[in-house]
């Protein structure tokens, strides 16, 4: 078997104990066999035959579960590739919840944990950034970068924040803005620049890619928006764009300034997936978490 058909097994599967669950990537995410689930939590050889019942009792309820479940092609033992419905993680958790199995009560206390986890945060949002660290921390990330990162959440917020005082409250627009921001700090929007790390997914963030520096200078330039901002009140794209542009300069300048003293480049090709620790990581915590 080749490398490349080794990494397509293994994205078409994922191991929860000893077995393998059937998944597929459609819509950004990824989606797994309801079936093969079934078959982890009931043991029972005709799983089909359980998710059959387990439908026809949901819609009876009234639940709304069943018709966010998609026919997908998966291939079977044959070999061959038959539709087969599949959830996506929100949905396959919602499924979990309905089924009266003793394996499917550590899905259900971890469900229970996290809403309690949220009500937490609301009271008391320094909790979420507590948890955000450790999650950073889990996946292997140095904690000099994570406060980086943080700080960068916090800097980013307070900007969007004065965009919406400047009247602008639409996500597309955010995205105009920060497309001239990235370009003036870096040389490139924040979709060349993924292209360029060589991150392909939708739901990959630049910025969980970014080195020390790549993130210390998009904090600039961002916080130099904001700070002009401030000071000038734009109103409108048009008057925005103006002023991220300018925000983005201060932040490119510094970066060129910089790059002459190291005798290097900035902007870095490297993400996160490169380093081989970080997939094995990564890999391990998909047949914990994202089932």
């Amino acid at each position: 078997m080749t490398n490349k058909q080794e990494m397509d097994k293994e994205n078409k599967i994922v191991v929860f104990g000893d077995k393998n669950i059937r998944r597929t990537w459609y819509k950004d995410e990824w989606w797994f066999s309801v079936v093969d689930v079934c078959f982890v939590l009931i043991e029972s050889v005709d799983s089909g035959a359980y998710w059959r019942k387990l439908k026809q009792r949901l819609k009876k309820e009234g639940s709304e579960i069943v018709t966010n479940c998609h026919g997908l092609k998966l291939e079977a033992q044959d070999g061959k590739k038959y539709a087969t419905d599949c959830a996506n993680t929100e949905t396959m958790f919602r499924i979990i919840q309905s089924v009266p199995s003793k394996k499917a009560e550590p899905f259900k206390n971890w469900l229970a944990k996290v809403g309690y986890e949220r009500v937490q945060e609301i009271e008391n949002p320094e909790l979420a950034q507590e948890r955000m660290k450790q999650i950073y921390e889990q996946k292997g990330y140095s904690k000099d970068w994570i406060d980086k990162r943080l700080r960068g959440i916090a800097i980013r917020q307070n900007l969007t924040d004065e965009w919406k005082e400047s009247g602008l409250t639409n996500s597309k627009d955010y995205s105009i803005l920060t497309a001239e921001i990235s370009k003036a700090t870096f040389g490139m929007t924040p979709s060349e620049y993924k292209a360029h790390k060589g991150l392909t997914k939708k739901n990959e963030n630049l910025r969980d890619h970014m080195t020390d520096l790549e993130l210390i200078f998009n904090m600039l330039g961002e916080k130099m928006t904001t700070e002009i901002s401030k000071k000038e009140k734009p109103k409108g794209l048009v008057e925005n764009k103006q002023v991220a542009k300018r925000g983005g300069n201060v932040a490119g300048n510094a970066r060129k300034d910089a790059e002459k003293e190291l005798g290097h480049g900035i902007v870095s090709d490297e993400n996160y997936l490169d380093n081989p620790e970080n997939q094995i990581k990564i890999s391990s915590n998909e047949a914990k978490n994202e089932i």
